[in-house]
């Protein structure tokens, strides 16, 4: 079905930072109300829809094959690996995360590393080769997820290592080539740049070495030093353990679920303060008449 790109554009942004981030500030978005007026949405709502509804139509509307954006592709990765597979008592999922001069779009962290970087239909592959060069040495397995029409490209283009996910025009993650786990590949440097020094001290003492007691302008070049030579399995293996621990979302948990499907991606990628979810909550559970006031 054709779509109006301006429409379209409106409704990938009410998935936004900057939405949710509002609500949970203030329990209301203004910039939901403008991006919802842009659209056709409002006018076929049912009666008593609420915001929440709005935001499950708008999801239904972007993920049909040929307009899907990032947020489609995340959500679906969301939604069938990190809770379809894997709990946020056992596993955590990191946005954005830093690997060189890269960052990878998903990370899952349970038992290893997983990288997932997303190429939808609205991407070229042109930085793919260099993006794929870094997350390997950092992150122990890691996968393309494609639309259908990358698929035989990534597949040819792509070292043996590496997965390949298609998100199918139904919604569903199939495995067209497995990620193999390969901790031993990672680079000690460039996972300590991944790492906030508090963690990369923590890591440190995990292996049973004493951190450096230099002013914290020291701090990043004695860390270098004494990472450089160690075993990167290892090093990989507590990398793992101490990011489960220090950005953990097991307190999450009740809170995502209370959300709808469509909003999940967002409630994980987003700094969410316990502060924060109640004001969520409200916002999302508003009726939208109202909410179409909120400007």
């Amino acid at each position: 079905m054709n779509r109006d790109k301006n429409e379209l554009s409106a409704l990938t942004r009410i998935f936004s930072a900057t939405v949710f981030r509002e609500f949970g500030r203030r329990a209301r978005s203004p910039l939901f109300s403008r991006l919802i007026e842009q659209s056709s949405i409002a006018t076929r709502a049912a009666p008593k829809a609420t915001v929440g509804n709005v935001f499950d139509q708008a999801f239904d509307v972007l993920k049909e094959c040929g307009v899907r954006d990032e947020y489609i592709y995340r959500s679906a990765i969301t939604q069938k690996i990190v809770l379809g597979r894997h709990s946020l008592n056992t596993a955590t999922i990191l946005s954005e995360a830093r690997a060189g001069q890269c960052k990878a779009d998903v990370v899952v962290l349970n038992g290893t590393s997983t990288a997932y970087e997303i190429k939808s239909e609205r991407d070229s592959l042109n930085r793919l080769r260099n993006q794929l060069n870094n997350y390997r040495q950092v992150f122990a397995a890691v996968n393309v997820v494609v639309s259908p029409v990358h698929l035989k490209e990534v597949l040819s283009s792509t070292p043996a290592d590496i997965g390949v996910l298609v998100l199918s025009r139904r919604f569903t993650l199939q495995t067209e080539r497995e990620a193999q786990n390969r901790p031993d590949q990672t680079s000690p440097l460039m996972i300590l740049e991944t790492l906030r020094a508090s963690e990369a001290v923590s890591v440190l003492r995990s292996l049973g070495i004493e951190a450096p007691a230099v002013p914290n302008t020291q701090l990043r070049g004695e860390l270098r030093r004494l990472f450089v030579d160690l075993d990167p399995t290892l090093l990989h293996r507590q990398m793992v353990t101490t990011l489960k621990q220090s950005r953990s979302q097991s307190t999450m948990s009740e809170f995502v679920r209370s959300v709808p499907k469509s909003l999940r991606a967002a409630a994980l990628s987003t700094n969410v303060t316990d502060a924060d979810r109640p004001r969520i909550k409200e916002a999302v559970d508003t009726p939208l008449d109202v909410a179409l006031a909120w400007k």
